[in-house]
């Protein structure tokens, strides 16, 4: 198979964790017999600094045109003083838009090797953590108006959610479609007894639910979720919710994980090209220092060959690569622990691609 991928390098981090996922993916290819070509598209900061903008023209013709595309991570305090609008993070949602990628997916699973990092308590982390989040990606608050005024003196700022039917209804069938393949249990989750967005969402998933007999599916409230994930996140299996309390609920995921630097992403929308990446941003004040863990970006592009490029084969070959990795002992500085061996960015990678 020839595949076509953008890659979009970013901030901080993101080169070193890209270039090490880039080595994984030329692994696969070279065990597989895949070819796989890559294209540079800036985006973010970078892209601030060369061309003004967050996400130049050509850059996103570049990822539009691609089979898929691999991102490391943008944004930092150098560009903190850009106006909203130019701001590298805008980028990212320009993208997003641009590419219709109404749905986020990420994984929040424990490896058994890491399960001392966990956060919890050690009888909750046994009980064990392998659910999956699906968060709507391009409607909601995010990308509802914005505005700032002055009213009677005082600044008044105004940020609008709002939430279609059919905005609603397509992410829900991913969520149940996901669950399918699982064990079959949705939790969605909202804000019904104060918003309306919530409540028109909590009718249409219960619509879409009548759809999957075999799924079954119940509702909670953002905050009670927030708690049940750090007092019992064994009971979850799918959960899908809307954009805003989908990145704060993610991110809690990851983090009882062990290490917000494991966790992967997709996003994807009504076809197969999807936008893949850790979920940790640039982390500017170790960049350049081959401290990072390419892990996360790593098992991104594992996800990309399993969901973009149909290669389940090859991206179970990533998997067992980096739990190989992680068994012998290898470990960045996020994670490591008594008794391990710390290696840096790039010796985390070449090891990766040692047990492919």
């Amino acid at each position: 198979m020839n595949k076509r991928i953008a890659v979009i390098r970013g901030d901080g981090i993101g080169p070193e964790i890209v270039e090490q996922a880039i080595a994984v993916l030329d692994a696969v290819a070279r065990r597989f017999g895949h070819q796989f070509t890559y294209a540079e598209a800036p985006m973010g900061g970078c892209a601030i600094d060369g061309w003004g903008v967050p996400l130049p023209e050509e850059s996103l013709q570049t990822c539009l045109s691609s089979d898929s595309v691999l991102l490391g991570a943008v944004g930092g305090p150098k560009w903190d003083a850009q106006p909203p609008h130019n701001r590298p993070e805008r980028g990212l949602l320009q993208l997003r838009s641009a590419m219709g990628l109404f749905s986020n997916i990420r994984p929040a699973r424990i490896f058994p090797q890491l399960s001392a990092a966990c956060p919890l308590r050690q009888d909750i982390a046994e009980r064990g953590i392998d659910f999956v989040v699906v968060r709507e990606l391009i409607g909601g608050v995010y990308f509802g108006r914005h505005s700032t005024e002055t009213v009677e003196g005082e600044a008044k700022a105004t940020d609008i959610m709002s939430y279609t039917e059919s905005e609603i209804r397509r992410v829900a069938h991913v969520a149940f479609q996901t669950a399918q393949k699982r064990r079959h249990h949705v939790t969605s989750i909202d804000k019904a007894n104060v918003l309306d967005t919530s409540r028109l969402w909590r009718r249409v998933v219960s619509e879409v639910a009548e759809e999957y007999p075999d799924v079954t599916l119940r509702h909670m409230y953002v905050d009670n979720a927030a708690m049940q994930l750090v007092r019992d996140p064994s009971q979850f299996d799918v959960i899908v919710t809307e954009n805003l309390f989908g990145d704060i609920l993610s991110d809690e995921a990851s983090q009882i994980t062990g290490s917000i630097g494991m966790i992967p992403s997709s996003s994807l929308g009504e076809g197969t090209r999807g936008l893949y990446e850790p979920i940790h941003g640039s982390a500017p004040d170790i960049a350049g220092q081959d401290k990072a863990n390419p892990i996360g970006t790593i098992l991104a592009a594992a996800m990309m060959l399993r969901y973009s490029f149909s290669m389940s084969a090859e991206a179970d070959a990533v998997e067992q690569a980096v739990s190989a990795a992680l068994k012998d002992g290898l470990r960045c500085g996020d994670i490591m622990a008594p008794g391990c061996t710390l290696v840096g960015c790039r010796e985390m990678g070449q090891e990766i691609c040692r047990r492919i």
